[in-house]
């Protein structure tokens, strides 16, 4: 089974950048994606992000392109999420979720870390 924490969190003023990495340990294969969601403050929580582990894809929605990548080192275990141009409505919970490449439901979280954008 494999775990998750994430890393990096904390107060950036608008316009920074941060960049969140997630450990994954107790990994045996390359067959996960591994996600980055976000909640905000009285809203649901959602996926941004993801890096399938075996082929190197990677996904940004849409309206975070330009501003957030992601990306993967496989020697650290490592997944990271570097955010640029930062602004208060990124202010949110950030998540790394893992998820085999043949299911759909991500089954194994981390902690979360708490990013907030503000002077």
């Amino acid at each position: 089974q494999i775990q998750l924490v994430e890393s990096g969190g904390g107060l950036v003023q608008p316009g920074g950048s941060a960049r969140l990495s997630c450990v994954v340990s107790g990994r045996t294969d390359s067959n996960y994606v591994v996600g980055w969601f976000r909640q905000p403050p009285m809203a649901e929580r959602a996926l941004i992000a993801s890096l399938n582990w075996r082929s190197g894809e990677i996904w940004v929605a849409e309206f975070l392109k330009g501003r957030f990548t992601v990306s993967g080192d496989n020697a650290k275990n490592t997944v990271d999420l570097q955010m640029d141009t930062l602004v208060a409505d990124d202010t949110a919970v950030y998540y790394c979720a893992a998820r085999r490449l043949w299911n759909s439901k991500y089954a194994v979280w981390g902690q979360g870390t708490q990013v907030t954008v503000s002077l």
